[in-house]
């Protein structure tokens, strides 16, 4: 009878841990993935300023500066494209994050409605058969 309760507590309990497991991997593979994300952004945004900084010393007359500046004006439109396209890069691994969040929810309200159903049907029986003694 102790075996039954004691094996019943532990299936339990780790059907009640299994969706923070499962939610805890997710958020350590997520927080992986930005972090290797905004690493390699950074890298490619510190790329362009050091070569713009190397360009700048290599400026020697008037030509020169014409052309840094003009390179500078490119490297702007260039820069604002790269940062729209790594804001919409982590907005779609932030979505990608919310969505399995959410099918983890779900996954697990799905579980503990099938587990609850047949303890809500067994009360019943259960207190129509302790009427039926009394």
């Amino acid at each position: 009878m102790q075996d039954k309760i004691m094996n019943a507590f532990a299936e339990q309990t780790k059907n009640m841990y299994a969706p923070m497991r499962k939610m805890n991997a997710l958020m350590v593979e997520n927080m992986e993935k930005m972090t290797d994300f905004q690493i390699e952004a950074l890298k490619s945004y510190s790329k362009m300023g050091v070569n713009q900084l190397k360009n700048a010393t290599e400026i020697k007359d008037a030509e020169s500066v014409r052309d840094f500046t003009a390179s500078q004006a490119e490297l702007m439109s260039t820069l604002s494209k790269k940062v729209l396209e790594d804001a919409k890069s982590m907005a779609d691994m932030t979505m990608e994050f919310k969505q399995e969040i959410e099918k983890i929810v779900e996954e697990s309200r799905a579980s503990a409605t099938a587990a609850a159903a047949p303890a809500a049907e067994a009360k019943p029986a259960a207190k129509s058969r302790s009427t039926a003694s009394a």
